[in-house]
Formats: structure tokens, C-alpha cells, sequence
């Protein structure tokens, strides 16, 4: 098995993932699962809830990888299990990974350095860890799917509002990217 590499940007990924008040169960899951931490989203028109609060939805389209990573089995929408949600669907879960596919041609690059923003009106976040995604369709052999998460939702649940510290590995500029507030 080969060793991943733990660099001073996954250690404060991790940490921002695993400091949320609700509930956690972290497991280690196997098989395929969406890695989304270099991805961007848009919103859907929709409305997604999360503890009882409604956030509006975001799609990230996110590359399918196979592994043990990450999940939060009481977060997200995870229902306790590593299982599958549904048919032709994984779960966005978290591997520290050097190179992963990215948009928009979907070859393998490096993944780009931790990047902090803060969120404002204009500039918000997604969260997609630990969320239902929807197999799509192939390119250049990379499988894809829909991820669908709440904008602007920390760790606990609630609303993150303007002026939250984030923190990401999606590319400046991009819309809502995937990624999660500083404790």
C-alpha cells in the first residue's frame, strides 16, 4: 500500500474537516467515493436541509476515486454506513491526495496549494464532504459525478456567514469552491 503524503495544507484541511460540534462517526470507507476538494460548484435553484436548517444547494461535479477515505457517517447525509446511497451513486468523502483529475479537462494535476478566503455576499463556499453524489458520465477515462451539498454550512450544521475564514484547494476565481471553515 502506498504511503500518503500528510503536508502542513491537508493537516489544516483535516483539522477544519474534524472540529464540528455535531455528532461525528469518522470511518475510513472503501471502494469508490467522489473527491471534491479541488472542485468549484454552482447552485442549483434548490434548497437543501441540513439539522432542520435549509441551505441553497450547490452541484459540484467532482472526480470518482477508489480507496479507503475519509467520511463522516453521522454528517453530511450519510446515514451511518460507508454503504453506497443508491444505485450509480458514492458518497463525496476526503483522501490526501498530491495529484487528482480536475476540471475542466479532467487530467491529472497537482493539486493546487491551500488557499484561504474569506467568505463576503460575492464570495461564498460549498461543503460537499460526506454527501450524496450521482455517477455521469466519463472523460479521458475519468469517471464524474454530481455532488450536491449546501452553500455557506459549517461543520455543525448551521449557517457560515459573511466574513467566515475558509479554507480550500480549489483554484482562485473559482464559484463557490469546495472546502470548509477555519476552527
Amino acid at each position: 500500500m502506498r504511503k500518503l503524503p500528510i503536508t502542513i495544507a491537508s493537516a489544516i484541511i483535516l483539522t477544519s474537516i474534524f472540529t464540528p460540534a455535531h455528532a461525528q462517526d469518522f470511518r475510513i470507507c472503501t471502494g469508490q467515493f467522489a473527491l471534491c476538494a479541488a472542485s468549484s460548484g454552482t447552485p442549483t435553484g434548490k434548497t437543501i436541509t441540513i439539522n432542520g436548517t435549509a441551505f441553497p444547494e450547490i452541484v459540484a461535479v467532482c472526480p470518482v476515486l477508489r480507496g479507503p477515505a475519509i467520511a463522516d457517517v453521522a454528517g453530511g447525509n450519510m446515514k451511518g454506513s460507508c454503504d453506497a446511497p443508491g444505485p450509480g451513486q458514492v458518497w463525496s468523502l476526503y483522501q490526501i491526495r498530491e495529484n487528482i483529475p480536475q476540471a475542466p479537462d479532467w487530467d491529472r494535476k497537482t493539486v493546487a496549494p491551500l488557499r484561504i478566503f474569506v467568505t463576503s455576499s460575492t464570495n461564498q463556499m460549498s461543503n460537499m464532504f460526506s454527501f450524496a453524489c450521482t455517477l455521469t458520465k466519463r472523460v479521458h477515462g475519468v469517471q464524474l459525478a454530481n455532488c450536491f451539498g449546501p452553500a455557506n454550512e459549517n461543520p455543525s450544521g448551521a449557517t457560515a456567514p459573511a466574513g467566515t475564514t475558509i479554507v480550500t484547494q480549489s483554484p482562485a476565481g473559482s464559484t463557490y469552491p469546495v472546502g470548509g471553515p477555519l476552527p
